[in-house]
């Protein structure tokens, strides 16, 4: 559609509109100067890994070992990692809905099978603990856990956190998947909080997974971490030995600057970030059909259009799924949204609010008149 000269605003990518910080962007420079280029250790740099302990201790009060991190090409990566190490056909990974559908496609890669727990929007979107209860059996090899989360925006607090470590404290043989990627995306003044320090008898079982991606706006340098207990390191050593090998040492220099750098600019992109949803959440629940929930983290809407399922357009066309709806929205208002079946859950959009105000601000506009539009029934 953009080739053919249309005007398509894209609110479904995970990319944010910041520039990678200035301080970042030279030490890449500086480290390529010094001839930096060539392969590093397939678990990442000392520089790196330090620097990722370091961060661990700061934001998280999570003390690991040099040999309990590990550093991938970008997070998605570490799950891989992990997944691959320690599935085997018949096991389960237990993941809450709606959500990122990666986790279930790699669980099925793996070998294994993707245990879906519906999420609903009456509790929150957030998972409860007689429901992980319900759904761990003795196939149970993964527990995920994202906070916050993508595609909700919804933040876990610390009693919620410590509650379900109270059910997975039971199940000695179930590994916890607690992905982090969105920590310092937070609003309203709320801080994230991560398993394994929430409970720390929970520590030897849990891979704290982050990346500097969304935090530093780096996600085309794909740069991933883990901690975890050196047993299963080890193992995702070995698996990325086979695979990707090491992360780019380019990238890794990178990285060591966003995280030991000055992070006074994650508040002040996160309250920039605030903003943005404020207006958009306030335009979508202009818009007939259309309805959502301030986002607690990331920059995500997830906005409900049950309001629109058995609407017709011009012309009769029925919409009768959250995937019709994103259809209509892209070829009556050029806006790309992503259909919540794609994370499990209907009839949901998702859509990204990290994108320049004007912009933004445009496709609340769009979307409000193409619902307009719309014959309601």
């Amino acid at each position: 559609m953009r080739a053919a000269g249309r005007d398509i605003i894209a609110l479904t990518s995970g990319d944010l509109d910041f520039p990678t910080p200035d301080h970042v962007v030279v030490a890449a420079h500086e480290a390529a100067l010094r001839g930096e280029t060539k392969y590093t250790t397939i678990d990442g740099t000392p520089a790196l890994k330090d620097a990722v302990r370091a961060k661990f201790r700061r934001d998280n009060n999570l003390d690991f070992g040099s040999d309990e991190v590990i550093v991938t090409n970008g997070s998605t990566q570490a799950i891989f990692n992990a997944f691959f190490a320690t599935v085997e056909p018949g096991d389960e990974v237990v993941v809450p809905r709606p959500s990122w559908e990666p986790y279930l496609d790699q669980a099925r890669l793996a070998g294994g099978e993707p245990v879906e727990v519906i999420c609903s929007q009456n509790s929150g979107f957030k998972l409860r603990p007689e429901v992980l209860e319900e759904a761990i059996t003795e196939r149970t090899r993964w527990v995920v856990i994202n906070n916050p989360t993508n595609p909700t925006g919804v933040v876990y607090t610390r009693a919620e956190l410590a509650a379900l470590a109270e059910v997975l404290l039971c199940y000695p043989s179930v590994f916890i998947l607690s992905d982090d990627l969105y920590e310092h995306i937070v609003f309203d003044g709320r801080r994230l909080e991560t398993l394994a320090a929430v409970e720390p008898r929970l520590r030897a079982r849990t891979l704290t997974v982050n990346g500097v991606a969304k935090s530093y706006s780096m996600m085309g340098w794909h740069i991933g971490y883990a901690g975890g207990p050196a047993p299963l390191i080890a193992e995702m050593i070995k698996i990325q030995s086979q695979t990707t090998s090491a992360a780019s040492s380019i990238g890794q220099a990178a990285a060591v600057a966003a995280l030991t750098g000055p992070q006074d600019l994650l508040v002040e992109r996160a309250a920039i970030l605030a903003s943005r949803r404020d207006a958009f959440v306030a335009q979508i629940n202009g818009c007939p059909g259309l309805s959502c929930l301030s986002p607690e983290g990331t920059f995500y809407l997830f906005m409900s259009c049950a309001g629109l399922i058995g609407a017709r357009a011009r012309g009769g066309r029925r919409l009768d799924t959250d995937r019709d709806v994103a259809a209509y929205l892209l070829e009556a208002a050029d806006v790309a949204l992503v259909p919540g079946s794609d994370c499990g859950m209907s009839p949901y959009l998702r859509g990204s609010f990290a994108l320049p105000p004007e912009r933004l601000a445009e496709a609340g506009t769009r979307i409000e008149r193409a619902c307009r539009w719309l014959q309601l029934s």
